[in-house]
């Protein structure tokens, strides 16, 4: 039995740092669940008006583009133990402010700060699941993270709902930052069991300097990755709003809703992590490309619940490569910057696609429907980029 339980771990990739990091994801996550789908409601609700919930959109992207280059160069110079302490308290701060103040400026405010954990903290996490495991496993590693992901995403929006049902939308909203608050706290705890990182002298890159030496796979990666992007971030904000108050689903019910699209992103992961550590890289990606591409329009022809929960299942079948793609990114790397790269990759993506939100908000005005089939001919661009100019790693596989 017991040489059973280590031959599980061994392939599931469970050592002691990552075993850490994916309690950490579990708190942290469940915390940010609660609250995050239901904030364009929230802004509505305290008097926001649609350029606001678009620009909440975009302001989400925006700083997720911002931390993710600081949060690279922070887990390189501190260590990963160390600079995950610095993301916590950044978080709790910026869940004080929303909890404190009810307008949708306190929103933006706090986002500044408690929008760092999910941006900052993506570097730390993959350099050290690469660290950690190493090319063998990278693609499992990155599985069981993604999988742990899922399980907040499904448990948090369900918390949130019924917080909202039963205490109102603002007092709802107000709990769910609360519970944030408690876990970060509990998070901090945790990560100090951390083994810290081996001391190293860090070779010193700027941005610039960094963006000269990707490899030419990793930037064609990177450009049908933004148009991809920019399919799932133009409707991204309204999702929930067309699902209340088009469809006239409950809370609830869009919790169970997110429930669904992040269980069957669970129950793919290890399967796939699987092959694709052994496989070709390339189709893994032009299949996850393919199901955010028709996503947005299977959405838009939902009608009732039942094929609302049709769509969610293929908004959960977009997560079939997510764990492929940010292996091919860590292979394609620097040596030796792996979090910076990771970082610098995240920063130009995200800060572009952080007007697709925005953008979104526009062309909601105009119709759900040129929102959502702007958002798809945004991914066929992407998938079909990928399809002719994307790359495997060229990386020797292991059986």
């Amino acid at each position: 039995m017991e040489s059973t339980l280590i031959k599980v771990k061994e392939y599931l990739g469970l050592k002691r740092n990552v075993a850490i990091l994916l309690v950490l994801i579990i708190l942290i996550y469940t915390g940010e669940k609660t609250w995050e789908r239901f904030v364009p409601e929230y802004l509505e609700g305290i008097g926001g008006s649609t350029l606001i919930i678009g620009g909440f959109g975009f302001l989400l992207n925006f700083l997720g583009a911002f931390w993710s280059l600081p949060g690279g160069y922070i887990a390189d110079w501190m260590g990963n133990k160390k600079a995950f302490l610095v993301f916590d308290l950044m978080a709790i701060g910026g869940y004080i402010i929303a909890v404190i103040f009810t307008s949708w400026i306190a929103v933006f405010i706090g986002m500044l700060f408690f929008s760092a954990w999910n941006a900052v903290s993506l570097p730390a996490s993959m350099s050290l699941i690469s660290k950690s495991l190493g090319n063998k496993k990278t693609a499992m590693g990155i599985s069981m993270h993604s999988i742990i992901r899922r399980f907040p995403m499904m448990l948090g929006p369900i918390i949130g709902g019924v917080m909202i049902t039963n205490f109102g939308l603002v007092t709802g909203i107000k709990l769910s930052f609360g519970i944030s608050i408690l876990l970060c706290i509990t998070g901090i705890f945790f990560q100090q069991k951390m083994r810290p990182d081996e001391e190293k002298v860090i070779e010193k890159i700027n941005p610039v300097q960094l963006w000269k030496r990707f490899d030419k796979k990793l930037k064609n990666l990177l450009i049908s990755d933004i148009l991809i992007r920019f399919c799932e971030q133009i409707p991204y904000v309204f999702v929930v709003i067309w699902c209340l108050d088009f469809i006239k689903v409950n809370p609830e019910q869009f919790g169970l809703l997110t429930a669904v699209e992040m269980l069957t992103a669970a129950l793919i992961y290890i399967p796939v992590a699987g092959f694709s550590d052994r496989l070709e890289r390339k189709p893994f990606v032009v299949i996850t490309f393919i199901f955010f591409t028709v996503f947005p329009v299977i959405l838009y022809y939902s009608h009732n619940y039942l094929f609302l929960i049709f769509a969610f299942i293929i908004r959960g079948l977009k997560e079939f490569g997510e764990p492929t793609r940010k292996a091919m990114i860590l292979e394609l790397s620097v040596e030796g910057a792996e979090a910076r790269s990771f970082g610098l990759y995240y920063f130009i993506r995200d800060m572009i696609v952080s007007l697709a939100a925005f953008l979104g908000g526009f062309l909601w005005v105009l119709g759900p429907g040129i929102n959502f089939f702007s958002a798809a001919i945004a991914g066929a661009a992407g998938t079909l980029y990928f399809v002719i100019f994307g790359r495997g790693t060229d990386k020797v596989k292991f059986n």
